[in-house]
């Protein structure tokens, strides 16, 4: 019988996990990420590659392998992927978000573009190469992790701080979120992630004199909040152009009033042209006819590359004086410039496959577990290669309903990680 290949059973590599609950609600009360730990293990242990299971705390699991290459004197490559997903609503989908359905030519389920169907691109990828006996150019490490969903504690940060050995060498990674097709026109990018906008949640606290509801009180906690918070909702941060946004902008020759003409684009782009900061949630009270003593709200701001400075300075003005703040989370923005090996590979594998793509790189609005491992000098992109239908509204699916991810482009991603990881 012919060995199956990786393009033939991505696919189903990718069902598989979907059909895994690994929800991470961000309270370390769901199911966790031991049982698809366990399931990558196994896959990577079948073709001869020994895979480590490393648990943080109870069911919050990490899978490593290292794959020795022709020349490991040179700098070791790292393939990263997280198996949490965010918590769904099966009655809001068409699908039941663990099914791991076929349908309409894609794979649905929650995971299915964040970001199990990498990790099954990634398995299928090592798989192959390991049935066949082939070794990549140089060391390639295989991570898949926990917690990336609420910011990586038990994964990515966890593994950065107490197993430095496992990163050895490494010196560039990739993972998600990019290598993603997007159609202009008759054109048709391959948006690479080279930036990423460094992450602020913040809890915002005001005190002030509890009393009755009736009397008069001009030392309102609640007020003061509420002051603050629409001060911060409401402000217009300036456009502030980096490196890796205004090369974007030049490739697709316009301006940063005109994103309105990019279509399904516009939204991603539009986050990344300034810092945000959007005030999500509020808390203060305990009685209609109680004033508190305090009152709290929570902020999600986001900073760009080389502007974190700024972006606190305008925040604390923002507050007033009687508000103050401290980090839920906090983590860096990042920067890679889009030039080097590294890149020509993603480039050139991508144009392999699709003569008619061009490779771009952009800004994340959000953050990956690239931000744990830059901590240790790695230079990371984010290249999780798909070719979409035009008139699919990618972006949409990140934490969204419906969540799918086409058949075809899974299958065209196998084929592109296995050209790059050959020129890599």
């Amino acid at each position: 019988m012919t060995p199956r290949t990786g393009e033939d059973e991505v696919v189903d590599l990718c069902r598989d996990l979907i059909r895994i609950d690994s929800t991470n609600a961000g309270d370390n009360a769901g199911p966790g990420e031991r049982r698809a730990a366990e399931y990558v293990a196994e896959k990577l242990e079948e073709v001869g590659l020994e895979a480590r299971i490393l648990e943080s705390d109870d069911r919050r699991a990490n899978v490593i392998a290292r794959i020795e290459g022709e020349d490991s004197s040179r700098g070791a490559l790292l393939l990263h992927g997280h198996l949490d997903v965010v918590p769904f609503d099966a009655g809001d989908w068409r699908h039941h978000p663990l099914s791991g359905e076929i349908a309409e030519g894609c794979v649905w389920g929650r995971g299915a573009v964040d970001m199990k169907d990498m990790d099954a691109m990634i398995l299928a990828v090592a798989r192959q190469w390991a049935s066949a006996g082939r070794r990549p150019p140089r060391d390639v490490v295989l991570m898949f992790t926990a917690d990336e969903e609420a910011g990586g504690a038990y994964g990515a940060n966890f593994l950065v701080d107490n197993h430095k050995e496992l990163f050895e060498g490494v010196t560039e990674a990739i993972g998600e979120v990019g290598g993603f097709s997007v159609s202009l026109g008759d054109r048709r990018l391959y948006l690479i992630e080279a930036a990423e906008k460094g992450m602020a949640w913040m809890r915002l606290r005001a005190k002030g004199r509890a009393g009755h509801g009736s009397m008069l009180n001009a030392d309102n906690a609640v007020t003061e909040l509420a002051d603050a918070v629409a001060r911060i909702g409401r402000h217009e941060w300036p456009v502030r152009l980096t490196p890796t946004v205004k090369r974007l902008l030049d490739e697709l020759e316009i301006g940063p009033d005109e994103i309105d003409r990019l279509g399904p684009l516009a939204r991603m782009i539009g986050a990344v042209l300034r810092n945000t900061a959007n005030p999500t949630m509020l808390q203060g009270g305990y009685k209609a006819n109680v004033i508190p003593q305090s009152a709290e709200a929570v902020v999600d701001g986001r900073f760009l590359p080389g502007y974190e400075e700024e972006f606190f300075a305008t925040i604390d003005e923002l507050l007033g004086p009687n508000v103050t703040r401290e980090f839920v989370q906090h983590q860096v923005a990042l920067e890679f410039a889009f030039e080097g090996p590294l890149v020509r590979a993603m480039a050139q594998a991508l144009t392999e496959e699709d003569p008619d793509g061009l490779a771009v790189p952009y800004t994340l609005s959000g953050g990956t577990d690239l931000k744990a491992f830059s901590r240790l000098g790695i230079t990371g992109y984010g290249f999780a290669p798909l070719k979409l239908p035009a008139d699919l509204d990618f972006s949409g699916m990140f934490h969204g309903v419906d969540e799918r991810v086409p058949v075809d482009s899974l299958r065209f991603g196998v084929r592109v990680l296995d050209r790059f990881l050959a020129l890599s």
